[in-house]
């Protein structure tokens, strides 16, 4: 590693089990990187591949990058900067939500009080609140969480879990939307969830599964192996975490997305500038780049029940 970039790592244990042993996946790229480079990252929706270390587990296989920015600059960075693309496709993320809203309602009793951690702009919330929910939503992002008033007219509280002191047994239902692999601590915070939600409340979590068989043939090309990404979860080692923070896993499928042809076209000039470009241009000329696709890559959505 770089000497200057020393003091802005730590090394970690392994988030599920404990133990400092482990194997390398994927060895760090850290040679034309800055401090402020690294920083970068964390300040918008995360789109860069992978310049960082991925280790193994030997006792239970979780797979992380290891080491990484201290905690506290991850979370720093991610509270600053502004993201006009991500917002940009507000309306494929409400497709999206729409249909995940199907699968809460068919497993929640009624609509009562939800919480949505690091809801960004806050789409979700507002397909929930249209829904009747009482909704609440926490996002570090503090420009985001200040589009999400202005856009849908929903309060968000900047910052974590952590840091806005819910009370105890107050959730019907907690919602995770591609964050769990991006916090600090994935262990601490399913055991705070746990204890702000009521008895046999719901918990969703989608999140990039590393196990699919798309991320088994792609190797270190797969679209979500990203610097932003701390922790790379399979359908076992979720199912592990989730059952040791309290939770009982009543249902694991694929997670289908939608968003614009255009964006999904720009994003993958990071892989192939010569497909991504040739596709972006394409799409562009016969006026397709508004257009929204259904698109699966390895997303996987959890439904989970805190334990009696």
């Amino acid at each position: 590693m770089k000497k200057d970039l020393e003091d802005v790592f730590e090394e970690v244990p392994c988030n599920l089990c404990g133990s400092k042993k482990y194997k390398v996946i994927y060895e760090a790229r850290y040679e034309n990187e800055t401090q402020e480079d690294l920083m970068q990252k964390f300040r918008a929706a995360g789109d860069e591949t992978l310049i960082d270390q991925i280790v193994k587990c030997n006792k239970c296989g979780l797979i992380y990058v290891n080491p990484r920015i201290r905690g506290e600059l991850i979370l720093e960075g991610y509270s600053e900067g502004t993201d006009e693309a991500f917002v940009s496709q507000a309306r494929g993320r409400e497709i999206t939500f729409e249909k995940q809203l199907k699968l809460i309602n068919k497993h929640s009793p009624g609509k009562g009080r939800i919480l949505d951690i690091g809801t960004a702009g806050g789409s979700f919330l507002y397909v929930a609140k249209k829904d009747g929910w009482d909704v609440h939503g926490v996002e570090p992002n503090k420009w985001m969480a200040e589009w999400g008033w202005k856009h849908y007219g929903i309060e968000i509280k900047p910052g974590d879990i952590f840091s806005n002191k819910y009370p105890s047994n107050y959730f019907d239902v907690v919602t995770l939307f591609d964050v769990l692999e991006h916090v600090p601590d994935p262990s601490a915070t399913l055991k705070e969830i746990n204890r702000i939600m009521k008895k046999e409340g719901l918990l969703i979590v989608n999140y990039p599964d590393i196990g699919s068989w798309v991320a088994r043939i792609m190797g270190r090309k797969w679209v979500f192996i990203l610097s932003v990404h701390l922790w790379y979860f399979t359908r076992k080692t979720i199912r592990k975490m989730l059952n040791r923070q309290g939770y009982e896993v009543v249902k694991i499928k694929p997670h289908f997305q939608s968003l614009s042809l255009g964006y999904l076209t720009h994003r993958t000039k990071a892989y192939s500038k010569f497909i991504g470009g040739t596709g972006e241009k394409v799409v562009k000329m016969i006026g397709l780049q508004d257009k929204q696709a259904k698109y699966w890559i390895g997303q996987t959505m959890v439904v989970a029940r805190k334990k009696k």
